[in-house]
Parts: C-alpha cells; sequence; structure tokens
C-alpha cells in the first residue's frame, strides 16, 4: 500500500442481488490486505443468506437500526455503533427493522473479490 487518500463518490453506489446498496470505498489491488464498503439496506429488507469464502467481514453499524444473523442460531438486533464479526466461510444476513435506511461499513480482510462470494440463499435454491 502506498501513503494516500481516497473519498466517497456517493455517485459509485450500486444495487447487488444480494438485496443491498454498496459503494466500494476502498478495494484494490494496490491495497490486498483490507477492502472497507458503505452498505445500505432499505426499509424491511433482508439480504440474502450469503458467505464469503477465505475473507473475513465485519459490519460497523453507523445509521438505523436491524438484526443481524451469523452462522447457525446467532441473532442479534444492531444499531449505531456496533460491530458485527463473520469468519471466513459462515454464513451471514442482516435485516433493516426500522424506518429509515441501515447504513454499514463492511471491512473485509483480505480484500472483498466478486469470485469469494457464495449465495446461500434458500430463495435461489
Amino acid at each position: 500500500m502506498k501513503p494516500g487518500f481516497l473519498h466517497d463518490e456517493p455517485a459509485r453506489e450500486y444495487d447487488t442481488p444480494e438485496l443491498c446498496a454498496i459503494n466500494e470505498l476502498s478495494n484494490t489491488a494496490a491495497d490486498e490486505d483490507l477492502s472497507i464498503a458503505r452498505a445500505r439496506v432499505a426499509p424491511g429488507v433482508t439480504t440474502r443468506w450469503h458467505v464469503l469464502r477465505g475473507i473475513a467481514e465485519r459490519y460497523v453499524i453507523l445509521e438505523g437500526e436491524g438484526v443481524a444473523e451469523v452462522g447457525e442460531g446467532l441473532c442479534e438486533r444492531v444499531g449505531p455503533g456496533s460491530v458485527v464479526l463473520i469468519p471466513p466461510g459462515v454464513r451471514q444476513r442482516i435485516r433493516n427493522t426500522g424506518a429509515a435506511d441501515l447504513v454499514f461499513l463492511a471491512l473485509c480482510t483480505p480484500r472483498f473479490r466478486p469470485e469469494a462470494y457464495e449465495d446461500m440463499d434458500e430463495r435461489s435454491l
């Protein structure tokens, strides 16, 4: 990694099949150790069950309220300041239970790569 600055560009946000919107704040080959994305889940939406193969992920909740589910049976309400720890290969999803967007940072180590994503949702099977 080289010293430098990256800036949020809201126009880069895109919708995913996972049912959330993502803005990748930092995800480059110049920094293989970490990626940072801003995720947004609309009110009433539950993201799809999925795993990241070989990548640990942390959700840092910034705004809104929801319920995060990790692994088999680990389920907890989350809000601003909550951190959700997700080991590599462990299924996960999050539900927005509030009236406003649920916004969080998704920090991945090593950095997120699309080929590591695996949909595990019954809706897709």
